[in-house]
């Protein structure tokens, strides 16, 4: 299939925004990310230590405004938030381009040069489905620390000797486990640096990258482990080395101008907590008590910052600053109650919940909206799937909710009641999702789920029928294979279609659904009605989700990102010059470490706040007016319950849609599908193969994805287990 586009050619302006884009890409990852590595890589060094970093503290640090963190603000600090300034730019360009386009992997005869190195590598282990990519910087950054760890040791180690340590009243071995555990923090600052940025949502580096937050969530466990691994040796090195040196009172030491040890165990014990509770078993058998204990960041940070200073803390500090940019954000949006129309309730303990959107607010399939009932938990967010789609229904947005955990069960509990309540308070945060429809551009789609694993396709078939109907596009063939327990869960597929489905054209589809009910033999006909609609009474101040920060979302993050930064380096500037300097003029040695932290983490925090505040509520205020309407806006008149198509279906079919999926779908009984021969079918096409499900379905498919029987495959697995 040639590669198509909607426009038949590109306007100039299109074209140039292309070009933009291409110079800031290059600009991006070649320049400021890759010197930002060459940096780390340096560090370790004698050239860096003394020549590099004495020269820059000649320049930055005999300022009376900056001080001693200086020389880190520019060389750590500055180039990443620089980058997510480049990546909001590139992005807002990005939404200028409305020449839609399916792209075929094999025009023109031609292979994706990257194929291979996005098709799975590791299948099982420690790490779970890891691509070629993935392994290959993975390998290079365990390489990093290798290198670092190794070139920190042999350059400390070349300086003591056996008159070095007589000095100091030690014998060699001591004074090498102590310059050992000094270098295993360094070290594991380097992990730290880069923890926070797969946690932030709405991160305009991951999306420069082509990454999502929710995509990377196992990024940020292996960083994890490996700070908690690096932290624990470190802080369990000290504690011998000041018991053999007979110093271990210097555990509850609090040096006023230097190292804090007691900050850095109450850190290291924050941090052990976490760890031990995000334990996979732990984590699913108890996830409240992994949720709750996972808060202790906010300390962990803190008493880190304490620990080591704010001069040092510049190195990791743009990750965990822009980690508070997005948190913050969130924050502001959690605070008002979204407007809840309606819901469809399922037999198979599953809801779909429909809020009210502004038209503005824009959104990608496979996006995640994360929820919050205070009436169940007022701490408590959990991620769901989108299943709407942004073009097709403007003014609604809807995610699907399978009772399988404590939190969803009572959800299910309080929609599905005989006499449900006429409202229900929930606050949201999001959407969030990739920033592109890369799936468009294979011939054949081969989506497998097993149970809620389906609903993130939901959204794909949606965002298929609107470029067949709507843009009238040649879209991939699709071809669902969905697994199931029981015959109730087939009521899922019901979801497919939204609540008014009348005006959808499927015709221009070529969609295909394989559902296998694996627990039962033959379809079940005990009568229960499948499907119940239940409308809510929302208040007036309830808001219809909306852009936190407008239709220029990106700009207006820049805007916050480099307003915010100028606001610290202002406000650390006049602290430093006026309060600072005049005690201890830069030398370190007078005033105290833990208060110039403590300043410079209330100033962080103080610009933060400040800044995305004042954008967000000049946003809600010019946006107030649309709001209004759509909340002075009759709802739709109540519709009668719907009807399942496939559970109890011995009626006739009124919609010529439903008529059209009911056709599409072949329903299997009493056995599992034989992935490897039916996806085996597919060979010589460009077929992308995304799956979502249970872990062992995932595993299963890319076994099958990897094993080199299936030509030009595209594998991505959707996992939301968090």
């Amino acid at each position: 299939m040639d590669a198509q586009v909607v426009k038949s050619s590109s306007p100039p302006s299109h074209v140039g925004i292309h070009v933009m884009r291409a110079a800031i890409r290059l600009l991006a990852v070649f320049v400021v990310f890759l010197g930002s590595l060459f940096v780390w890589f340096m560090m370790p060094t004698n050239t860096y230590s003394q020549i590099w970093r004495l020269q820059i503290r000649q320049k930055t640090n005999s300022s009376t405004y900056l001080g001693s963190e200086g020389s880190n603000i520019v060389m750590f600090t500055f180039p990443i938030l620089f980058l997510a300034l480049l990546g909001c730019v590139f992005l807002h360009l990005g939404k200028k381009l409305n020449d839609y386009k399916v792209e075929s992997s094999s025009s023109n005869g031609t292979k994706n040069r990257f194929a291979v190195w996005k098709k799975p590598m590791l299948v099982k282990g420690p790490l779970g489905i890891v691509s070629g990519i993935e392994l290959a910087f993975f390998i290079m950054f365990i390489a990093l620390l290798i290198w670092s760890f190794s070139t920190y040791l042999h350059n400390s180690f070349a300086n003591i000797t056996p008159k070095s340590a007589a000095k100091n009243h030690e014998k060699i071995w001591e004074s090498k486990l102590d310059s050992a555990a000094l270098r295993l923090g360094l070290v594991g600052n380097i992990c730290l640096a880069f923890l926070f940025f797969p946690v932030a949502r709405g991160s305009s580096i991951l999306a420069l990258f082509g990454l999502t937050s929710e995509g990377s969530i196992k990024y940020h466990i292996w960083l994890g482990h490996l700070v908690m691994l690096l932290f624990t040796a470190h802080g369990l090195c000290y504690v011998i080395y000041w018991a053999a040196t007979g110093q271990i009172s210097e555990m509850v030491q609090w040096d006023k101008t230097g190292i804090s040890n007691i900050a850095g165990e109450l850190s290291l014990l924050f941090g052990l907590i976490m760890w031990v509770t995000a334990i996979p078993r732990i984590r699913r058998k108890i996830f409240e008590l992994f949720f709750y204990t996972h808060y202790l960041y906010i300390l962990f940070m803190i008493f880190f910052i304490l620990h080591v200073g704010m001069s040092y803390s510049c190195i990791m500090l743009p990750g965990f600053y822009l980690f508070l940019v997005d948190r913050f954000l969130r924050f502001l949006q959690s605070g008002t109650r979204a407007r809840l129309i309606c819901s469809r309730v399922l037999p198979c303990e599953t809801l779909e919940l429909n809020f009210a959107k502004s038209p503005g607010l824009k959104y990608n399939p496979t996006s995640v909206m994360f929820i919050n009932v205070p009436s169940i938990s007022k701490m408590q967010w959990h991620p769901f799937t989108v299943t709407s789609n942004s073009s097709l229904e403007p003014e609604k947005i809807s995610v699907v909710i399978k009772a399988e955990g404590s939190w969803t069960k009572k959800l299910y509990q309080m929609v599905s009641t005989p006499s449900p309540t006429d409202r229900i308070e929930v606050a949201v945060e999001g959407p969030y999702g990739p920033d592109s429809t890369h799936f468009l551009r294979h011939d054949t789609l081969v989506m497998v789920s097993g149970g809620s694993g389906i609903t993130p396709f939901i959204s794909i078939i949606r965002e298929l029928l609107l470029m067949s109907t709507a843009l009238k596009c040649r879209v991939p063939k699709v071809v669902l294979i969905c697994a199931f327990k029981s015959s109730l869960d087939l009521t899922m597929l019901d979801l497919i279609l939204p609540m008014s489905s009348t005006s959808i054209d499927m015709s221009n589809l070529e969609l295909q659904i394989e559902a296998y009910v694996t627990t039962e033999t033959e379809p079940k006909t005990d009568g229960s009605k499948p499907l119940r609609a239940i409308w809510f009474k929302p208040l007036a101040t309830d808001a219809p989700i909306s852009p936190i920060l407008g239709k220029n979302h990106w700009l207006c993050l820049a805007l916050i990102i480099a307003s915010s930064f100028i606001m610290f380096l202002i406000l650390i500037g006049i602290i430093t010059r006026y309060y600072i300097y005049p005690i201890d003029h830069n030398s370190n040695a007078i005033f105290a470490n833990w208060l110039r932290s403590v300043l410079n983490m209330l100033a962080i925090c103080a610009a933060i706040s400040s800044t995305a505040s004042a954008v967000v509520f000049w946003n809600k205020k010019r946006n107030a007016m649309q709001n209004k309407q759509i909340q002075n806006m009759e709802g739709p008149a109540p519709m009668g319950t719907p009807e399942s198509l496939f559970y109890n279906a011995d009626r006739e079919l009124e919609s010529l849609p439903q008529q059209s999926l009911a056709q599409a779908t072949n329903v299997h009984y009493g056995g599992r599908p034989d992935l490897k021969k039916m996806i085996l079918e597919f060979k010589g096409l460009s077929v992308g193969v995304l799956v979502s499900g249970p872990k062992k379905l995932r595993h299963e498919v890319a076994t099958i994805c990897s094993s080199g029987l299936v030509e030009n495959v595209h594998f991505e697995s959707i996992s939301f287990s968090w």
